[in-house]
Formats: C-alpha cells, sequence, structure tokens
C-alpha cells in the first residue's frame, strides 16, 4: 500500500490592525510542481473579494474534479466511451447552524456518450465511481449527484 501526501502553501499579507473589517482576505495558495497559482479569498459574505475563488468553492470544485476523474476511470475500465463531462455543482451551508460547514454538495455531471450506449450502466457507474471517490469519502457533507446521460 502506498501513502500518497499533498502538500500546498499559501501567503497572505497585510494588518489585521484595523479590526475585523479592514484587513484583506486576499491570499495566494501554490501547490509544487504545479505552475498555476490560485488567487484566493473568502466568500463575499464574509468580505471576500467576489472575483475571487473561495475555500467553499473550491470544496465543490474537489468534489466534482475527483467525481469526474473516479468516473472516467471507472467508464474506461467497463469500456464506456465517454466523449464530454461537464458539471455545475453547488454546496450548501447554513451559517446559523454552530459549528458553521458545508452540509451538502449537489452535483450535476451532464455526460456525452456515444449512441447506443446504456443510460442506466452509465448512470450505476457514476454512483460506483461515487463510492471510489477520495475526496467525497473524506468530506463530512452529505454528496448527492443529479446525473444526466445524453447521446453525443
Amino acid at each position: 500500500m502506498t501513502r500518497h501526501t499533498y502538500s500546498a502553501s499559501l501567503t497572505w499579507e497585510g494588518s489585521t490592525g484595523l479590526g475585523i473589517r479592514a484587513y484583506s482576505r486576499a491570499h495566494r495558495a501554490t501547490a509544487e510542481p504545479a505552475e498555476t497559482t490560485l488567487m484566493l479569498s473568502a466568500d463575499p459574505a464574509f468580505r471576500g473579494d467576489p472575483t475571487r475563488l473561495n475555500p467553499e468553492q473550491l470544496v465543490v470544485a474537489a468534489a466534482s474534479s475527483c467525481q469526474l476523474l473516479s468516473f472516467l476511470a471507472v467508464a474506461a475500465q467497463h469500456k464506456i466511451d465517454v466523449l464530454s463531462y461537464t458539471d455545475t455543482g453547488e454546496g450548501f451551508m447554513d451559517d446559523s447552524v454552530l459549528p458553521a460547514r458545508i452540509s451538502s454538495i449537489l452535483l450535476r455531471p451532464v455526460l456525452r456518450v456515444t449512441p447506443g450506449t446504456d443510460r442506466d450502466e452509465v448512470i450505476r457507474l457514476v454512483h460506483l465511481a461515487h463510492r471510489g471517490c477520495y475526496i467525497a469519502n473524506s468530506l463530512n457533507s452529505d454528496i448527492e449527484l443529479d446525473v444526466t446521460v445524453l447521446d453525443a
């Protein structure tokens, strides 16, 4: 069994000396060897910059990305020809319930497959992939799947 390690670095600079309303929520994240720097902030509801991604969006994106990658592997193993995959996921957080957390995530994958593909089998494989998704298995959130399968 292999133990995988994932590292990320985060940088913030500013001053909290003027109180909760005054400091910048803008920060940067990197994860070598990737060359991309993520420009992040808080959710605008928490005084963040709406032009930057926020941690809550990254949680939803991580769940969506993991579902995609898990499904593509399962589909390939079962010789299902998937031609495209899009998703519009949403995370739901009620901050009046403490501790606040993303309590549920809804993923809406839309898959285009070759004509004649068994749609019920594709949906079964989406759910099989979900059970093997590392991120879904790591989160303490309910994750629902609303799957659409279309012929290409």
